[in-house]
């Protein structure tokens, strides 16, 4: 789950990281009541779960309130990414002498929560770790222990060069190690970090993501989900026992089994095309799981052929086959599908399916070279 740039500070204020005042606002008349309460320069920031914004245009300097007002009248409803840009974020500017980057990540690697840092912030980090990847420096941290004080201010001194604004950082990666942990993020960010002339440190920026499994613990947090389409479409697909994940591709997967689905999508990229989607119906034998499946799939703009591979164990391939006939009876759609089917009663599931005159094969290359084939609107 990702939140909005003002939420990530929220939360940082709560667990004490230096964050700059600022104004949520949602229209131009709101940006003008709101410059009352700063005395110097602001920054107007468009609210979208993208990066990028400054390079859109999203981000804004103003030094009176009129080049405020002008700069959400631009910004508001602007389009960013394919977001439009419905609320702005005003905030205190701050005089900028250097610019770093902390974050936090769990790292499959270490198999620990990674603290990274770098004195190259303000731009976006997987550049600096694809171009100088040695700017960037990681600790894996101990979950028994956490972040230790020693190891956060050897971190900081990389970063700083200075003892007593590196023990000033030292706390704050603390503090973000500890917000981390407590609302179970799977990425928390500070970019930039940043050093004022009268050698402040300020966070101006904040990014963090959770983990979708512990929201059930984080209700607060839960509360501040702006679902766009493919997350309402996930978070749907979990509701009716699926899992769902959006791809950039175009031919759909419907598979029985996390392995499956990694290798039905390994096996299309093999041949060529694109997977639009992961999409688990898991072990049932409900043959409304196949029916919730296509409609989460047909759904999906750019999905024009639909791959449908099932290996019959605890799921039923009879079943499977009679929730398909029962979902293209409803849907109508005339997007192509091809289906293997495979294990537990398969011989009877493909026996109901040749009687609506859909594709079936044998094997998986099969299966990917046909749903390529159809995706490009090819004949057989």
């Amino acid at each position: 789950m990702k939140i909005h740039e003002f939420h990530s500070r929220n939360i940082f204020r709560k667990y004490g990281l230096p964050v700059p005042n600022d104004v949520l606002c949602h229209s131009v008349e709101e940006v003008e009541k709101a410059m009352a309460k700063f005395d110097d320069m602001v920054v107007v920031k468009a609210q979208v779960l993208v990066g990028g914004r400054g390079k859109a245009g999203g981000v804004k300097l103003a030094k009176t309130k009129e080049e405020a007002v002008s700069a959400a009248r631009k910004i508001l409803g602007m389009d960013i990414k394919g977001l439009t840009v419905e609320k702005v974020l005003v905030t205190e500017a701050v005089d900028i002498e250097k610019e770093f980057y902390i974050g936090l990540i769990n790292d499959r690697n270490t198999k620990t929560v990674t603290l990274m840092a770098s004195a190259e912030g303000g731009v976006e980090i997987e550049e600096v770790a694809k171009k100088t990847p040695e700017l960037i420096h990681k600790l894996p941290i101990d979950p028994l222990v956490g972040l230790l004080d020693f190891q956060a201010r050897e971190v900081a001194m990389k970063l700083f060069g200075d003892v007593k604004l590196a023990r000033k950082a030292a706390v704050i990666m603390q503090k973000l190690y500890q917000l981390f942990v407590e609302t179970d993020s799977t990425i928390a960010e500070i970019n930039p970090l940043v050093l004022t002339p009268d050698h402040k440190i300020w966070a101006i920026d904040g990014k963090m993501n959770f983990d979708d499994n512990a929201l059930y613990r984080q209700a607060e947090i839960e509360a501040m989900r702006e679902a766009d389409e493919d997350e309402l479409k996930e978070i749907d697909a979990h509701e009716k026992g699926l899992s769902y994940v959006k791809l950039d591709g175009n031919i759909g997967c419907m598979v029985n089994g996390a392995g499956l689905a990694m290798a039905t999508m390994d096996m299309i990229k093999l041949y060529g095309g694109e997977p639009a989607n992961f999409l688990d119906i898991g072990g049932s034998s409900n043959p409304q799981k196949v029916v919730d499946a296509m409609n989460i799939l047909i759904s999906d703009k750019n999905v024009n052929a639909v791959m449908i591979n099932i290996f019959g164990g605890i799921t039923r391939c009879d079943d499977v086959a009679r929730g398909l006939i029962k979902a293209l009876d409803i849907i109508k759609s005339d997007i192509p599908i091809v289906v293997r089917l495979s294990g537990t009663n398969a011989e009877e599931g493909l026996a109901l399916l040749k009687e609506t005159g859909l594709p079936t094969v044998e094997t998986m290359s099969e299966a990917a070279k046909k749903a390529i084939e159809l995706s490009q609107g090819q004949k057989s």
